[in-house]
């Protein structure tokens, strides 16, 4: 099929037969019989090896695309092993099972555009119990990173909050028609815990990253008290020097469980 990619839905087909092997190869390492399910299923590259494999389920947003898919895969869509949904995922209601309705984990390669808002969604569903998912590498660093590196943010305090989260490999711009301006990267989450409040600690890391490599204190002095915060900070041994991305997953959950019940200014 002779296509252009559009840029308004940030497609970039992932041609490289080599990563797209080694994104499912990496699967079985989260896999427990749950639904896999794609978002962004491009020209079927990634499809042609998940389906070899496992059932599949997949959200495409251009609807030329979704044409030609029906057609490629007629037979396996009428046999109901293929589920092809022409629906912008971003639109779905979020709720428990945002993506399917029983336990699933997304293997996709995500737009660049929307990948940070689509894991999140992911994170807050407890019926998605993992993903593999192609980013911007500035973003998997994020998300990956551990506290004392320059990349530890809010987002890898989230990620870690729910799971075990691992960075996979690097995938160059030349893997890509058309190539992306930037490098991309595949990183891997595996769902082991479960924290009811994830939304309540978005908000509170907003807060404490809002200028992440000003003092935390200083941060946190923008919405709590400064007598509750030295109380807090003296309580969990926090030096009054301390940056954002200098205390560990576990201290911000200490300190989000002392502040979440105590209003701001």
């Amino acid at each position: 099929m002779q296509y252009k990619a559009k840029k308004k839905f940030g497609q970039n087909f992932l041609k490289d037969k080599h990563f797209v092997q080694k994104i499912v190869q990496s699967i079985p390492n989260i896999l427990h019989n749950e639904q896999i399910i794609e978002i962004g299923v491009g020209l079927g590259d990634l499809s042609d090896e998940l389906l070899k494999l496992y059932p599949l389920k997949a959200y495409e947003i251009d609807s030329d695309l979704c044409s030609f898919l029906r057609q490629k895969y007629n037979e396996v869509l009428e046999s109901g092993y293929f589920t092809l949904v022409h629906q912008d995922v971003c639109e779905l209601k979020e709720n428990n099972g945002w993506l399917h309705p029983e336990p699933y984990i997304l293997v996709s390669n995500l737009p660049y555009y929307v990948a940070t808002h689509i894991i999140l969604k992911a994170l807050r569903d407890p019926l998605c119990k993992g993903f593999i998912v192609m980013v911007q590498k500035e973003v998997a660093l994020k998300f990956c990173a551990s506290f004392n590196n320059s990349d530890f943010c809010a987002l890898s305090v989230l990620a870690q909050t729910m799971g075990e989260v691992k960075y996979l490999f690097d995938v160059p711009k030349e893997a890509f028609n058309p190539e992306p301006k930037v490098t991309s990267a595949v990183f891997m989450l595996k769902k082991d815990k479960d924290f009811y409040e994830l939304q309540k600690l978005e908000s509170f890391l907003k807060i404490a990253f809002s200028a992440p490599r000003k003092k935390l204190s200083k941060n946190l002095l923008s919405h709590f008290d400064k007598t509750l915060l030295d109380s807090v900070f003296d309580s969990l041994g926090i030096h009054g020097q301390t940056r954002a991305h200098e205390l560990s997953t576990q201290m911000y959950h200490q300190i989000f469980e002392i502040l979440k019940d105590k209003n701001g200014k």
